[in-house]
C-alpha cells in the first residue's frame, strides 16, 4: 500500500480515474485505543464492518485481541491474521457444517444462539463438548438506532431463563449477548437492554452467568447524524453494568464496529458529468456507497480539485448517481459542495472505514478501486473533543 500525505497529494500526483479508498491507520489506532481505554472488559472487534487484511493487522497491533465472527471465512481469515486472537462464533444462527469446521478446525469455543434448537445443534455438531462458550442472544428494543437489528434474531426475555438453564447443564460457561441496534443514537439504549438482563439475572439466582456482552450499536458521525459524546456511552454503559445483580461476577464483552473502524478510510471519486444539482461520480452504491443510497445515509464530503487552488464558491446541495446503468445507483444526500464543482473535478466522502468497501460488487464490470494510506485526519471525528457542531455544512468542507 502506497503512503501519501493527504487525499490531495493523491489526487495531484495519480489524476485516478478509478475510486481510491484512502486508509488512516492513525484513526483506527484512535478509536481502539478509545474501546481498550474506557470499556470494563473485552472488546470483540465485528469483522463483518471491514474485514480488509490491513483492518485486521492494524486493529490487532493496536492492541484488539479479540474477534467477532458470523462465517468460516471470516474466522478463517482473523486466524490467518491475527495469531493467538480469540474468535467467539456470534452469528446466532449456523450452518451444521459452519459450527464443525469452527470448532475442529479452528478450535473456536464461543458460539451465540437464540433457541432451543440451535443450542442443541451446536451440542450435536461439537460431539457434546464440555468445552464450549454457549451466549444467548436476547431480543432487547432497538427503538434508539438508525438501523434496527431486532427482526430477524433474539430470544424473548421471557424464554430465556428456560434456554439459560439448559445451557448451562451443556457448557463450561454461558453468558447472554444483545445487540441494541446499528447507529444507536441514545446511550440509554444500553442501560434499558441491560436492565431487562438484570431482570432475568434475578429470576435465576442459583445459575451462574459467566459473561454479558452488550453487543455493536456504537455510532459514528455524519453529517445528519451527530450522536452523544462517547464518553455518554461509557457513562451509561457503566450504570448499566453496575446495576446487574453482583456485577463483579461477570466477564463484560462488547462488539464494536462501526464505531472502530469508520473513521479510518474515505474514498475519493471523479466527476464525470454534472446536470444541474446532479453529480454522476465513478463510484456507487453498488461500490462503497450503499449505504448512500440504499439507506440514505449522508456522508460528509469536500471537494478536491486536479490542480491547486480552491474556491470561495458558496456550498449547495447535490445528488449523486454511480457509475452503473441501473437507475437505483443513486445516492440522494443532500451532498454540500461548492456550486461550482465540475467535471473532473473529485471528492473525498468520508467515514467509509466501516460497510464501504466491504459492500463493494463486481456489478456492470465497476469493481476497480485502489487502496493508499494517508496520514491526515478525518473529515469528521467523534475522538476528539473539538467536535460540538451538528450543522450538516459545517460537516463539509470546500
Amino acid at each position: 500500500m502506497d503512503d501519501y500525505d493527504g487525499p490531495d497529494e493523491v489526487v495531484r500526483q495519480l489524476r485516478p480515474d478509478i475510486p481510491v479508498t484512502c486508509f488512516r491507520p492513525a484513526a483506527l489506532e484512535s478509536a481502539a485505543r478509545w474501546f481498550l481505554t474506557n470499556f470494563p472488559g473485552k472488546v470483540l472487534y465485528a469483522v463483518k464492518a471491514n474485514p480488509a487484511p490491513y483492518v485486521l493487522s492494524g486493529l490487532h497491533a493496536a492492541g484488539i485481541t479479540h474477534f467477532d465472527a458470523a462465517s468460516v471465512p471470516e474466522i478463517q481469515l482473523v486466524h490467518s491474521l491475527c495469531p493467538g486472537a480469540h474468535i467467539a462464533f456470534m452469528h446466532p444462527v449456523k450452518s451444521r457444517h459452519a459450527i464443525e469446521q469452527a470448532y475442529f478446525d479452528f478450535g473456536i469455543r464461543d458460539f451465540s444462539f437464540d433457541s432451543m434448537e440451535e443450542l442443541e445443534k451446536i451440542v450435536a455438531c461439537t460431539g457434546k463438548s464440555k468445552d464450549l462458550g454457549l451466549m444467548l442472544r436476547l431480543a432487547v428494543p432497538n427503538t434508539a438506532s438508525e438501523l434496527p437489528l431486532s427482526g430477524k434474531f433474539g430470544c424473548p426475555p421471557e424464554k430465556a431463563v428456560a434456554i439459560l438453564k439448559a445451557a448451562r447443564k451443556l457448557a463450561a460457561r454461558i453468558g447472554i449477548c444483545f445487540h441494541v441496534g446499528s447507529q444507536t443514537m441514545d446511550p440509554q439504549a444500553y442501560v434499558a437492554a441491560l436492565a431487562i438482563v438484570g431482570t432475568i439475572l434475578r429470576a435465576m439466582p442459583r445459575t451462574k452467568v459467566d459473561v454479558i456482552d452488550i453487543g455493536g450499536g456504537f455510532p459514528s458521525v455524519y453529517p445528519d447524524m451527530a450522536p452523544p459524546a462517547l464518553a455518554d456511552y461509557k457513562t451509561a454503559i457503566d450504570a448499566g453494568l453496575d446495576a446487574l445483580p453482583h456485577p463483579e461476577r461477570y466477564d463484560f464483552w462488547c462488539e464494536p464496529g462501526r464505531a472502530l473502524v469508520a473513521e479510518s478510510a474515505s474514498v475519493v471519486v471523479q466527476v464525470e458529468l454534472r446536470k444541474d444539482d446532479v453529480l454522476y461520480i465513478n463510484d456507487g452504491t453498488y461500490g462503497s456507497l450503499f449505504d448512500a443510497g440504499h439507506m440514505g445515509f449522508r456522508y460528509p464530503v469536500r471537494l478536491i480539485r486536479p490542480t491547486p487552488g480552491g474556491t470561495d464558491a458558496a456550498l449547495k446541495g447535490f445528488r449523486f448517481y454511480g457509475p452503473t446503468c441501473d437507475s437505483i445507483d443513486y445516492m440522494p444526500g443532500p451532498f454540500f459542495l461548492p456550486e461550482d464543482v465540475r467535471e473532473g473535478d473529485y471528492i473525498e466522502i468520508g467515514q467509509l472505514g466501516a460497510y464501504g468497501n466491504t459492500m463493494r460488487t463486481d456489478f456492470n464490470g465497476f469493481s476497480a478501486h485502489e487502496v493508499v494510506s494517508v496520514k491526515t485526519p478525518p473529515l469528521v471525528t467523534l475522538y476528539d473533543d473539538a467536535l460540538e457542531t451538528t450543522d450538516p455544512k459545517e460537516l463539509c468542507v470546500a
